[in-house]
């Protein structure tokens, strides 16, 4: 498994922020950057700690398939609170397909990984919300 390279300062971010090239869905927004190394970095800038996670997995479980060189900041929306893994993966990967920075070459293994994973997270997801409902009404 590789390490997931983040980006760490307010200059990181600042530098991917200037060069302005971004796309936007319903959920998050994503900036990018060429960064002339041999990996891609992430930098999540997200309000919500349950958000970070779910971007971080979503780009956990995909970057065999996001081309290499390039930073991406990505930006939840407020849309996006409380939204199931699913729906955030769905996004993440819309935004990379519409800066084409998505790979097509898929690893069957890692693809049935991350079926699973997807189908636990959905059902934690679930899980909490029904803990959430039971706490209201008592």
């Amino acid at each position: 498994m590789r390490h997931i390279v983040t980006l760490k300062n307010n200059r990181e971010f600042g530098k991917v922020y200037n060069q302005k090239e971004s796309f936007a869905n319903k959920y998050l927004v994503m900036y990018l950057r060429t960064n002339n190394l041999d990996y891609s970095r992430i930098g999540i800038s997200v309000v919500r700690h349950r958000l970070t996670r779910l971007i971080r997995e979503t780009y956990r479980l995909n970057q065999y398939r996001i081309k290499p060189g390039y930073d991406l900041v990505v930006v939840a929306r407020m849309n996006a609170k409380g939204k199931s893994f699913h729906e955030i993966d769905s996004a993440f990967l819309h935004l990379a397909k519409k800066h084409e920075i998505l790979m097509q070459d898929t690893v069957p293994e890692v693809m049935d990984k991350q079926k699973s994973l997807q189908d636990y997270l959905n059902m934690a997801d679930q899980s909490m919300y029904e803990n959430k409902r039971k706490k209201r009404t008592t």
